[in-house]
């Protein structure tokens, strides 16, 4: 794949007040790393780009890595850390075991900037850039992302066994994103990060064969797609690792094709087409922002920057809090 052509995005940053009196911490800003390590953006950009040139699957798996390590303790690296001792990694919980992928892409980001700018940018960082960048890189919005998070130095397996999963139904889906004070058009935006990437059979088997347990497809699910998709998911195979694209007609594009799939019933995973058509609650909640972003592709790169900034913001470590590790997997000794 030939290299995205440079793109000079001029950006106004601003410091942030903060509310409510004097902080005890200092305040996450764009321009946290402008004297201490002035190149961070370029860096990660550089290896993002020559990953995704090597790996078109790259920006979306970067992408989702950002959404399970800021769902799980907040945004601060603990996704990334390996299993240590008595401490189970999160890669290894159901949603992330065998899926979450990009790890090498981290490490090669983080070798870079210990090489720039050793003991400086913190993993958690480096996850909300690469997530931006993945983004912009693949045609979508880009937007100001705030720095200054500094790495946690414990993962939570089972935290991360309660990620928001393909197969939760919309009021479960609704619930845990706004226990993060993520609200439905903050939901449906960030769902339209699917409209790059894969997913494995497994994730979506039981629509094509045994929805609910009741040995019948998903009746939301357009009949023409599910015949296709039986053809690469079989019955025989519920287990089966095999990917399909999540946004068929533009896989590798960020746009907002994914919202004119669901309105066609041709969602990938019942999370996805749930949000038009759940009974009971789509219709009053999630269905109309849905139609909303078919039908406007400069309204969804808004919102979904305005989500991401707020996802980016959830429970984040800074001043001496955590740590900046010099190896994303594995917190600092000695």
């Amino acid at each position: 794949m030939a290299a995205a052509a440079s793109v000079v995005v001029l950006c106004a940053l601003v410091v942030l007040a903060a509310a409510g009196g004097a902080s005890a911490w200092p305040v996450m800003s764009p321009s946290y790393y402008e004297a201490s390590c002035p190149s961070v953006y370029d860096i990660v950009r550089r290896v993002v780009q020559e990953a995704r040139c090597t790996d078109p699957r790259a920006p979306a798996s970067l992408l989702r890595l950002h959404f399970h390590d800021c769902f799980v303790n907040g945004c601060d690296g603990s996704l990334l850390l390996d299993d240590f001792g008595a401490m189970q990694s999160e890669k290894n919980a159901p949603p992330n075991k065998g899926s979450a992928r990009g790890f090498d892409v981290v490490d090669g980001i983080k070798a870079a900037l210990e090489n720039a700018c050793p003991g400086v940018v913190s993993c958690a960082d480096i996850l909300a850039l690469a997530a931006e960048i993945s983004v912009e890189l693949s045609g979508g919005p880009s937007w100001n992302v705030m720095l200054g998070r500094r790495d946690g130095t414990a993962a939570n397996f089972e935290g991360a066994r309660d990620l928001p999963g393909p197969t939760d139904d919309l009021d479960l889906l609704r619930r845990k994103f706004s226990e993060f004070n993520l609200d439905d058009t903050d939901f449906v935006a960030l769902q339209g990060a699917h409209t790059i990437g894969r997913a494995q059979c497994r994730f979506f088997h039981d629509r094509l064969y045994n929805i609910s347990g009741t040995e019948q497809p998903d009746q939301t699910l357009d009949m023409a797609y599910l015949n296709e998709l039986r053809q690469s998911c079989p019955a025989s195979d519920p287990e089966s690792a095999a990917l399909r694209n999540l946004d068929p007609p533009t896989p590798d594009a960020f746009d907002n094709s994914y919202y004119g799939n669901l309105l066609r019933n041709r969602g990938l995973l019942q999370s996805d087409q749930g949000m038009l058509s759940a009974p009971g609650g789509a219709a009053s909640t999630t269905a109309p922002i849905v139609v909303w972003f078919a039908g406007s592709q400069d309204d969804f790169f808004r919102s979904f920057a305005t989500a991401m900034v707020k996802m980016g913001n959830i429970s984040p470590l800074t001043g001496s809090m955590g740590e900046i590790r010099r190896n994303c997997r594995v917190v600092n000794r000695g």
